[in-house]
């Protein structure tokens, strides 16, 4: 079900926040990602040309700087907002009709074991009622850890699959892990 919704969204990308570009076709799918360092924009951008779906990256309102990304340091940014778990960065844009969308896969890194609080943000904006929604991570070799639990109730209307590592992946990994949805 999910494949064939998937095969026919329209291809568009765009990098950089705002607006998803999208062909005069209706599109069905969007793949949004939050990346602190390239790696996961990268895997998203993979997934977006491989899906034929749309592309949006969750931007921060507040860039983050190195040392906001340095977990080494216990009061550093990121490290106090994932120490609470109810923090929620702001996101500088928008997905403009998010109701056009099926399906939505959400890319992120892990950090602390879990996605960053940023993307429970971005969740948290819209009504993702009956949509499929599929977390995909990078990561520097931890797993999803706690991830689906934590993210559930930002979208607990939403039909979630399980979270899946895109580390390393190929195109033709990412089409294998799609036809098994």
């Amino acid at each position: 079900m999910i494949l064939s919704a998937l095969s026919m969204s329209a291809c568009a990308q765009r990098a950089g926040g705002g607006e998803p570009q999208s062909s005069p076709q209706t599109t069905k799918t969007l793949v949004a990602y939050f990346s602190a360092s390239g790696v996961t924009a990268q895997a998203a951008k993979t997934l977006a040309d491989v899906l034929q779906a749309d592309l949006f990256e969750i931007v921060p309102a507040q860039p983050y700087t190195d040392a906001d990304l340095d977990w080494t340091n216990d009061q550093c940014r990121s490290t106090l907002e994932m120490k609470d778990r109810s923090s929620r960065p702001a996101v500088a844009s928008h997905v403009q009709h998010m109701e056009q969308y099926d399906t939505l896969f959400v890319g992120f890194p892990i950090w602390w074991h879990v996605a960053p609080t940023i993307v429970c943000t971005f969740l948290e904006q819209y009504d993702l009622s009956g949509k499929v929604v599929v977390p995909f991570f990078t990561s520097g070799g931890s797993g999803a850890g706690e991830t689906l639990q934590q993210l559930r109730p930002s979208a607990p209307s939403a039909d979630w699959k399980e979270p899946h590592s895109l580390n390393r992946a190929t195109a033709d990994d990412m089409k294998k892990w799609i036809e098994k949805l």
